[in-house]
C-alpha cells in the first residue's frame, strides 16, 4: 500500500467519502490490509475479485488460498465479510410494500441509486405484499432485447410471486422516464398479464429523488 499515494489509498477514500465510492477491487483491498512482497494489494486484491466473478456463491477457502498472497487468515476474512454481504442482502425478504417510498427502503434498491451504470431489478412479492426476493435483472444501458419478459419474468415464477415491482437507475440524474423505459414497462405489463403476475409499479430512481411510472399515469 505503500507504493500508492495516500490521496488514493481505499481505505483513506473510504473514511473521506464513504464505501459507495470504492470498486470491488477497492473494498477487497480494504478488506484483506496489504499484498506481499513484490505484489501489491490492488494486484492481489484483482485476483481475488476474479474469484468472486467466476465462482460467484461457490467460492470455497481452498478457492481463495489457490490467489497468490492469500492465506487461510485472508481467505476467512473474505468469506466472512461475503456471507455478512450475504445476510444483510437477505433482509430485504418479509419486508412488505404498499407503496413506492417501501420500495426505496429496500437495501438492493438504494444501492444502485449512485452506480454509474444503469440497473435494472425485480422484485418479487407473494400475495400479502411481502418482499420474496429483489434480484438484478441487467446492467447496463436498457434496451428491450435486454430486458426480455422470459427473463424479468422466470425468478417471479419460480418464486411463485403474486407481483413484482420493477427498479431502475438514471446515472444521469434524470427522473423523466425514456421511450425504451416506456416501451420495456408496456411489454412487461403485457406479460405479466398474460401469466397473472401483477406489475405493481416501475420506479426509475436516481441521486435526485425518485418517479413512479404507476403514478405518472404509465402502468
Amino acid at each position: 500500500m505503500a507504493e500508492i499515494p495516500e490521496r488514493d489509498r481505499p481505505r483513506e477514500r473510504l473514511i473521506k467519502r464513504g464505501p459507495k465510492v470504492l470498486t470491488t477491487r477497492d473494498l477487497i483491498a480494504v478488506i484483506i490490509g496489504r499484498g506481499t512482497r513484490g505484489r501489491g494489494v490492488l494486484a492481489v486484491s484483482e485476483e481475488i475479485k476474479k474469484v468472486f466473478d467466476e465462482r460467484k456463491q461457490e467460492v470455497t477457502i481452498e478457492h481463495l488460498m489457490a490467489v497468490p498472497g492469500v492465506g487461510e487468515a485472508k481467505a476467512c476474512q473474505l468469506l466472512a465479510a461475503f456471507e455478512l454481504a450475504r445476510r444483510f442482502r437477505d433482509q430485504n425478504e418479509g419486508f412488505r410494500i404498499s407503496n413506492p417510498e417501501e420500495v426505496l427502503r429496500l437495501p438492493d434498491v438504494e444501492m444502485i441509486r449512485h452506480r454509474q451504470q444503469e440497473h435494472f431489478l425485480a422484485i418479487t412479492l407473494n400475495g400479502a405484499g411481502e418482499v420474496i426476493h429483489a434480484r438484478t435483472l441487467t446492467v447496463g444501458l436498457l434496451n428491450a432485447s435486454q430486458v426480455h419478459p422470459r427473463e424479468a419474468f422466470a425468478d417471479a415464477i419460480t418464486d411463485r410471486a403474486a407481483a413484482v415491482v420493477f427498479v431502475h437507475n438514471h446515472p444521469s440524474g434524470s427522473l423523466e422516464p425514456s421511450a425504451p423505459d416506456l416501451a420495456i414497462t408496456r411489454q412487461l405489463m403485457e406479460a405479466g398479464e398474460l401469466l397473472g403476475i401483477q406489475v405493481l409499479d416501475h420506479l426509475i430512481i436516481s441521486k435526485n429523488g425518485h418517479r413512479s411510472l404507476k403514478l405518472a399515469g404509465v402502468l
